[in-house]
């Protein structure tokens, strides 16, 4: 199971998270894009860290929020939205192959993630935009209990899908995450390492009510916040390593 980081988040004298220590650890960095963090310095350096330490790329755009890092809703029209996601994949895979390097899948960002997993015409939307890049990309998105119908939409368009999954949230029955509002949606170490486990090795994770929820997910997402994180992520890493 591959380990994914959102990166490159930082903007001008505003610097979020350890990059360069997340990025030894990872197999796929999600770069921010501009619009909810990211600037063309950030972005540069962050692609020139993946290069040194041979990791995968993927666009991490989002909603235009720069203000709001992206974790704000907006109504925006199926046009309006393909062309904000058109704009910033671009503008990373430009930047990207300016460094020899290339864009390879696309992983939403903050509220639009989370819009485009409770809404299958924002999903839609977000697919046809993949489908109709002048490359292929994978699209990343959330491993839920209707994978199998999400695929069958990505199937549609001929887009080929990643599937991901949490190590430090809870999740509902539907596969969805618990939002942060509510107790106990985001697991401490212990539940974390545990949920891991349980999904390397059964497919598998213990819903908010004690269900086994089967997921089969390509990816798990990880943090670089922190030092903290930076040594999970290393713990993560060594466990995947020994099943």
């Amino acid at each position: 199971m591959l380990l994914n980081c959102d990166l490159g988040e930082s903007f001008g004298a505003w610097t979020m998270g350890l990059d360069e220590q997340a990025m030894a650890v990872i197999d796929c960095a999600n770069i921010a894009c501009g619009f909810h963090g990211g600037d063309p310095d950030i972005i540069a350096k962050t692609l020139e860290l993946a290069k040194q330490h041979s990791v995968t790329i993927g666009a991490h755009p989002s909603y235009p929020d720069l203000q709001g890092f992206g974790r704000r809703s907006m109504k925006l029209s199926p046009q309006t939205l393909k062309n904000t996601l058109h704009y910033q994949i671009a503008a990373l895979d430009g930047m990207a192959q300016c460094q020899g390097l290339s864009v390879s899948y696309v992983k939403p960002h903050g509220a639009l993630y989370n819009d485009m997993m409770a809404d299958e015409s924002i999903l839609q939307s977000v697919i046809q935009t993949i489908a109709h890049y002048p490359k292929p990309l994978k699209l990343m998105i959330l491993a839920t209990a209707k994978q199998e119908e999400h695929q069958n939409l990505a199937n549609e368009y001929g887009v080929n899908l990643m599937f991901e999954a949490f190590a430090d949230r809870l999740y509902t029955d539907k596969g969805l995450l618990t939002p942060r509002s509510q107790p106990n949606a985001v697991h401490g170490k212990p539940a974390l390492m545990a949920q891991v486990k349980q999904l390397v090795e059964q497919g598998s994770v213990t819903t908010n009510t004690g269900k086994q929820l089967p997921l089969k997910a390509d990816t798990l997402c990880v943090h670089g916040d922190n030092e903290a994180s930076i040594a999970l992520v290393k713990e993560i890493s060594i466990l995947l390593t020994r099943t």
